[in-house]
């Protein structure tokens, strides 16, 4: 079982040694940020951003809080991939292009709507772990389409939370989830690490 999809995931590993000379425009960073915001959220909720540090005085300011990893200041750009708390009220306008495209009949958004509010408004950790998901499932596309391209990702938490939100102005309801460094490669980056074995992490019943 194989196609150029799978092939792109499975030789997708971390990278660690950059082309440090690599620069990325900001329409190719734009094309990433746009592949990542395809990927699934709840609700249609959408609740993610993404700060694309790039330029060097950015990264001079990102390094000293993210454990000096070189992968900050060597790849063509780091994004601090963002989570944003549930907040369901935004749900009509995030459904409303839907509508208007008549791919949802208006009528449909409250049978959203009301069932969002009563999954999380009531409910702190489960907006939080929504705000986490989102930012993931969003990096992980960001990853693999890196990948096609022949460039290499690294995501990362070892970073300085507050001092990441306070640095990059983060608003209240907003959670840096990972750091991702996205940008060519050079060579010296080890294949993808082996996988435990799927007897150990698969049932089938």
């Amino acid at each position: 079982m194989t196609n150029p999809v799978i092939e792109t995931i499975l030789s997708r590993s971390a990278a660690k040694y950059y082309d440090t000379t690599a620069v990325l425009s900001d329409d190719q960073i734009r094309e990433l940020v746009q592949i990542g915001t395809t990927a699934p959220t709840s609700f249609h909720l959408q609740n993610w951003r993404f700060i694309a540090v790039r330029t060097p005085e950015a990264k001079a300011r990102l390094r000293p809080i993210a454990w000096n990893q070189p992968a900050i200041t060597d790849a063509a750009v780091t994004f601090i991939v963002i989570g944003q708390l549930v907040d369901t009220s935004v749900i009509p306008s995030r459904l409303e292009p839907l509508v208007k495209a008549g791919v949802m009949p208006e009528s449909m958004v409250p049978e959203w709507e009301i069932p969002a509010r009563d999954l999380y408004m009531a409910y702190p950790q489960r907006r939080r772990d929504e705000a986490i998901r989102t930012a993931t499932f969003g990096a992980a596309a960001i990853i693999y389409a890196a990948r096609s391209l022949n460039m290499g990702s690294t995501p990362m938490i070892g970073f300085d939370f507050d001092a990441v939100a306070k640095e990059f102005g983060l608003a209240e309801d907003e959670v840096p989830a990972m750091l991702l460094s996205v940008g060519p490669q050079r060579p010296g980056n080890w294949i993808q690490k082996p996988r435990r074995p799927l007897e150990e992490v698969l049932d089938l019943v």
